[in-house]
């Protein structure tokens, strides 16, 4: 296959508002050893991409540029020593930086074969909110069978994503979100109890449906605003897993007793510092263990809206209104 010289992508001249973004065209990218080469079909947004936009999020030294952590397409070349993928393959994977562009290169450990009967807009909207919320909650945390969990922004691509395994994974999930239609949306796709942030007291409506005992797990994306309310929701022996600081990432006069009265174990992480080993046992294990479940339909991405790659600011300002329910995508030519 003869592949073009050069490519168009996003191009970041400066931070700020969705507007700095532009397009450009540059080389396209060619795989090294371990990598594949993908014709990117669809990229996902993800709040990463908004905070490296705004220049609080910066890829690390090696990693492209160009915005975009998630991509889904066919693979047009195979770096050296990869023998598990083919090329013409439709895969989708998480990429270190580069997906919004007609081509970018994944490790071959962070990329996984699109689920069957799966296109590329679908594929797309898998990798980074299955990554984050597989490290995070069952990892990091340990959810397991028969355990609850209280999952803050419901309706996120996070959300959406981690109350769908949680249940699969027979997990009692609560849920928080911003309005009656957002909690109808959480409790359909398997919350036993939404609970609308703006109306209800989440730590009150916990206490009252699990009689006090609280949660096992909190995976929490709000930080400093709700530090000390997630303590107090959280069982014996439970975990706050922290994906993100939306409500601040500075946490002043909390009471942090209960960590030491209920034992608590308070972790986070972001995905993108992680070794190339540590993504690729994440991949093994969505491969082996959640895979299965999309292609069977038990557990499906939340798609909001797709849009066309020209419209990539419209993408971002949706981004930051956190109107949408589930993941928002854009389609390439």
């Amino acid at each position: 296959m003869t592949l073009p010289a050069t490519m168009r992508h996003v191009d970041l001249p400066g931070f700020g508002a969705p507007e700095v973004m532009t397009f450009a065209n540059g080389p396209v990218p060619q795989p090294k050893a371990g990598e594949v080469l993908v014709r990117v079909e669809a990229a996902g947004i993800n709040r990463p991409d908004v905070a490296q936009r705004q220049g609080t999020y910066p890829p690390p030294k090696d990693a492209s540029p160009i915005l975009g952590l998630e991509v889904a397409g066919k693979i047009v070349a195979l770096g050296e020593g990869v023998s598990e993928f083919a090329i013409g393959d439709l895969v989708c994977g998480l990429a270190n930086g580069g997906g919004y562009a007609d081509y970018c290169v994944l490790p071959a450990g962070q990329t996984l074969h699109a689920p069957k009967g799966y296109d590329a807009v679908k594929a797309a909207a898998l990798p980074e909110t299955f990554f984050t919320v597989w490290a995070n909650l069952f990892q990091m945390a340990g959810l397991t069978e028969g355990e609850s969990v209280l999952i803050h922004g419901g309706t996120s691509g996070i959300g959406t994503t981690a109350i769908q395994l949680a249940k699969a994974f027979g997990a009692t999930v609560y849920a928080t979100a911003g309005s009656a239609e957002k909690c109808a949306a959480c409790e359909a796709l398997g919350a036993a109890r939404a609970i609308n942030y703006k109306t209800e007291d989440f730590a009150a409506v916990i206490k009252e449906a699990t009689g006090g005992k609280g949660v096992d797990v909190v995976l929490d994306m709000i930080g400093a605003a709700y530090f000390e309310k997630n303590l107090s929701v959280l069982a014996k022996d439970g975990c706050l897993s922290i994906i993100a600081f939306l409500g601040g990432n500075v946490a002043e006069k909390v009471d942090l007793r209960p960590i030491m009265v209920k034992r608590l174990t308070v972790t986070g992480s972001t995905m993108r510092p992680r070794t190339a080993e540590e993504k690729r046992a994440i991949r093994d294990e969505l491969q082996d263990q959640v895979w299965p479940l999309l292609e069977s339909g038990k557990v499906a991405p939340v798609i909001h809206t797709v849009l066309p790659f020209d419209q990539v600011v419209e993408a971002h300002r949706l981004m930051e209104s956190s109107s949408h329910i589930g993941k928002i995508v854009m389609t390439l030519g």
